[in-house]
């Protein structure tokens, strides 16, 4: 039998899976929605539409312009850009076309760049001022800068504004990440950190291509992505701080509180003291206590290599672009995600950490290899194959999310989660960029991501193992991570 901590045995009298826990698990699951519809939104809203030299007061043939107006030369009196798909987008906007066309990839590089440093600083500002408060701040930021971007003057102001924006919704994510895997315990949590809020995304990642179907102009979709926010203002009121969180800075009332109210719900009786004051800490930790010792720093530099290897936004634009429908070809991409957040559940019930990684990113390096041996006028074996890599790519990453929370103690989960999501983020910036290699070789990317899916294998057969063990709550003296001596003498 499995001994339990400190905090998991005080509070094990509220069950698993109460009215309280039933609540948290619904409503942080519905707070990951929106990083779905604004993750990969500038698939539509920075796509090129086709465009030629604007030709003033000439009335000339589909078939004239395409034989005479250049397209790829700059043009005197501006361009002119077809509506067949699009009303309008940010190309189209600030006529990122052309000479100016190395815009248009920055563009997706300065909303991922505003993706590390949002990850980065999620961590440090939860771990300081708590989860709920950095999760609801980050979600207004995300929001009104989201919503700012419809009034930019210019090209500059644009990504200053998108690099904002982008920096609140990921720390949105990661803040409320934390919070659901701190208050759930046992298989609950689990489901949670592998299904639930990983499920809650791909729901908002499906109703995307929906949003920009109905809303062609970039403008007006910026608007629809930004308002759903007006529903989560309630939740302020329903959803509450991690005890984990509490008791580490030294808050017994405040956690003993809420344990209470969750027992009222629950319809259980608490006990009248749960924590004594040995169980309270009021330690400070901040990000150099990830390279502190030498075992953590190790561990914290093999997570950052696992991170950054998997390859997520390159495949998901990849495939994002599989079809001429790009709606199609973006919901099909968000559909794969689904049989991936379930396997990723499925593995974390019953396989070790490690080897549950090793074999999906097998899969994945495997079939991005394998691609460019399809012969050609087979394009429905490359896209399955390229659907296999986003899933078990997608898998993966799902995996090293809920492995990277079980490895840091409550006072440094946050910050060691942020910071390996934030390492891991310099692959998304380089991505835009590394699409463009195909000119050079059609399979290039995919031989990129492959590789690097490899790369990630062979660092986790060095990392240690957390299956059925319980979050460490602090950090022992000498270092972090009790259960971390599995492969390693204890910190």
């Amino acid at each position: 039998m499995i001994s339990l901590p400190p905090f998991e045995e005080t509070t094990a009298f509220l069950g698993q899976w109460g009215s309280y826990q039933k609540i948290v698990f619904f409503l942080m699951c519905c707070t990951a929605i929106p990083n779905g519809l604004a993750l990969f939104s500038l698939v539509f809203l920075n796509d090129i539409p086709k465009h030629h030299c604007l030709i003033p007061e000439v009335n000339l043939t589909k078939e004239w312009h395409a034989a005479v107006i250049p397209i790829e030369e700059s043009c005197v009196d501006g361009w002119n850009y077809s509506k067949e798909i699009y009303q309008s987008t940010l190309v189209s906007e600030f006529n990122m076309v052309c000479k100016d066309q190395w815009k248009q990839p920055f563009t997706f590089s300065v909303f991922f760049i505003g993706v590390l440093f949002g990850s980065f600083i999620s961590g440090l500002l939860s771990d300081r001022f708590g989860r709920k408060p950095v999760l609801f701040a980050t979600m207004a930021i995300h929001n009104i800068f989201t919503f700012a971007t419809i009034l930019s003057p210019s090209w500059t102001v644009l990504c200053i504004l998108i690099f904002i924006a982008s920096s609140g919704n990921i720390a949105r994510y990661f803040a409320g990440f934390v919070l659901g895997c701190e208050i759930l315990n046992g298989k609950v949590r689990v489901l949670y950190s592998s299904l639930g809020i990983s499920f809650g995304y791909s729901i908002g990642y499906m109703l995307l291509p929906l949003f920009a179907y109905f809303l062609r102009d970039w403008k007006s979709l910026q608007v629809g992505l930004a308002l759903p926010v007006l529903f989560y203002i309630p939740m302020w009121w329903m959803i509450t701080e991690s005890p984990r969180w509490l008791l580490s800075q030294g808050r017994v009332e405040e956690a003993e509180a809420i344990l209470k109210n969750a027992a009222r719900k629950n319809k259980v009786h608490a006990p009248n003291v749960m924590f004594g004051d040995d169980e309270a800490t009021k330690e400070q930790y901040n990000i150099f206590d990830l390279i502190k010792t030498r075992n953590i720093r190790n561990t914290t530099f093999l997570l950052f290599l696992t991170s950054i290897c998997t390859g997520y936004t390159g495949l998901s634009i990849t495939t994002s672009q599989l079809h001429t429908n790009p709606y199609l070809s973006c919901f099909l991409s968000a559909l794969a995600e689904v049989p991936a957040y379930i396997s990723s559940w499925l593995a974390l019930q019953y396989i070790s950490r490690r080897l549950a990684i090793v074999c999906i990113l097998a899969v994945a390096g495997s079939s991005l290899y394998l691609i460019q041996l399809v012969p050609e006028g087979f394009s429905g074996v490359t896209i399955a194959l390229e659907m296999l890599g986003k899933y078990a790519v997608t898998t993966g990453l799902a995996l090293v999310f809920a492995y990277t929370a079980e490895i840091y103690p409550t006072a440094l989960r946050n910050t060691g989660t942020g910071v390996c999501a934030t390492v891991s983020r310099i692959g998304s910036i380089l991505s835009p960029f590394l699409l463009t290699f195909c000119v050079y070789y059609k399979f290039m990317p995919q031989l990129v991501l492959g590789t690097l899916a490899f790369v990630s294998l062979f660092t986790t057969f060095l990392m240690p193992e957390t299956f059925k063990k319980p979050l460490p709550q602090t950090q022992p003296h000498g270092g972090c991570c009790t259960h971390m001596n599995t492969c390693t003498t204890e910190f």
